[in-house]
């Protein structure tokens, strides 16, 4: 389990990186001990809402596997929208391990930012279950319009989903070790 904390496109960060790497070293040991599964290889990116999109383009298709210029063009769509609603996301890679990318602008505290890194934490040890990344795999190919999956699959996706968001949600107390006064929203 090798982790490592970087910027993209935010210059002048450089406080708020060495928090991220320390928060992020603590959190890691305390996630690994308290959710099942196996903490994959872990990067966690800051960026601002522009590089996010770009980020979350290339592992969507490295995901997806060979893409045309029309799952390419509703990647950066979907990218974009994912980019404006959320403050991180967790995404797998093929090779098992997991991409953490977080909007530094959208967390001004060390409190704010340890509630969002464990929740995407707990979701790295989930995408080490077994039938999770090929479900993903699946849900992305669908969603850039590669390979259709079946109504079934899909509302089994949007299940499971939730059970993960859930899961998540209730691990985000943690982050009270790691920041005292941190509390999750």
């Amino acid at each position: 389990m090798k982790t490592s904390v970087s910027t993209h496109k935010l210059p002048g960060y450089g406080s708020t990186l060495r928090t991220a790497k320390r928060l992020t070293e603590q959190a890691v040991k305390l996630v690994n001990r308290s959710v099942p599964g196996r903490m994959p290889d872990v990067e966690v990116i800051l960026t601002n809402e522009r590089g996010m999109a770009e980020l979350i383009v290339a592992a969507d298709i490295a995901l997806a596997g060979a893409a045309d210029r029309r799952a390419l063009k509703r990647a950066a769509q979907g990218a974009k929208r994912t980019a404006r609603e959320v403050q991180a996301t967790a995404i797998p890679r093929p090779d098992g391990s997991t991409l953490i990318l977080i909007d530094a602008n959208k967390h001004p505290t060390p409190a704010d930012f340890a509630v969002t890194l464990v929740h995407e934490l707990v979701h790295a040890m989930q995408f080490s279950r077994k039938g999770v990344l090929e479900r993903i795999v699946r849900n992305t190919r669908d969603g850039l319009g590669i390979e259709r999956q079946s109504r079934r699959q899909a509302r089994e996706h949007e299940r499971l989903v939730e059970l993960d968001e859930n899961e998540a949600h209730s691990r985000e107390y943690l982050a009270e070790q790691l920041v005292p006064g941190a509390r999750a929203a």
